[in-house]
């Protein structure tokens, strides 16, 4: 059983919680308030950063001692959306919001993942036909293997996982939501997930 926060209420936050806590993990949902925020991730062991990526670094950095030597889990996509919502354009080119946010707390250890598809895919990877990959980048082994424990309570299966290295291969991942909008206006909002096949 770990300690977790879940920072962001809305749809990833919610379902991440809900699935977390039937894992038998206990849990802690804090909306967007700062006071709420800090006192939540004050008492976790691991805090999952699910707030619009667009404000997430300067949030979380408002939180540097509550996330001293915590476990940062982030699947956020900073982007610029356009008029319908959907993203248009990545807010941090030539970066990505995992390498900022290790960058501003750089006593926590951020791990990226679960930022490469919908968000119903996160918590029920096996209703796709398709087996779905999760990628993990990340500084720290000990944090990503914390991490993958929590997919595998979320229904992610070993070998679905892919450690891509260092945080800087965030960049990557978080690039990949430029297929979004793209594959809704496809295809509907159906639920879907980027897949390595081999």
């Amino acid at each position: 059983m770990t300690r977790i926060a879940v920072l962001g209420n809305g749809r990833v936050g919610g379902s991440l919680a809900q699935a977390l806590t039937r894992a038998g993990h206990e849990v802690t949902v804090a909306d967007r308030s700062p006071g709420t925020a800090a006192e939540a991730a004050r008492t976790a062991e691991v805090v999952v950063n699910a707030t619009p990526g667009a404000g997430s670094l300067e949030r979380l950095t408002a939180l540097r001692e509550e996330l001293r030597g915590k476990i940062l889990v982030d699947v956020s996509n900073a982007t610029v959306d356009g008029p319908d919502g959907l993203p248009t354009a990545l807010l941090h080119p030539g970066s990505s919001l995992g390498e900022l946010l290790q960058e501003a707390l750089p006593d926590t250890y951020v791990v990226k993942t679960l930022n490469t598809m919908l968000f119903t895919v996160m918590t029920a990877p096996a209703s796709l036909v398709q087996a779905p990959t999760v990628f993990l980048s990340g500084e720290d082994a000990e944090a990503k293997k914390v991490v993958r424990g929590l997919l595998a309570d979320l229904g992610w299966q070993e070998r679905w996982m892919t450690d891509l290295g260092g945080i800087e291969t965030a960049r990557a991942t978080e690039a990949a939501i430029l297929f979004v909008p793209h594959v809704i206006r496809a295809d509907g909002f159906a639920p879907f997930a980027v897949s390595i096949a081999r």
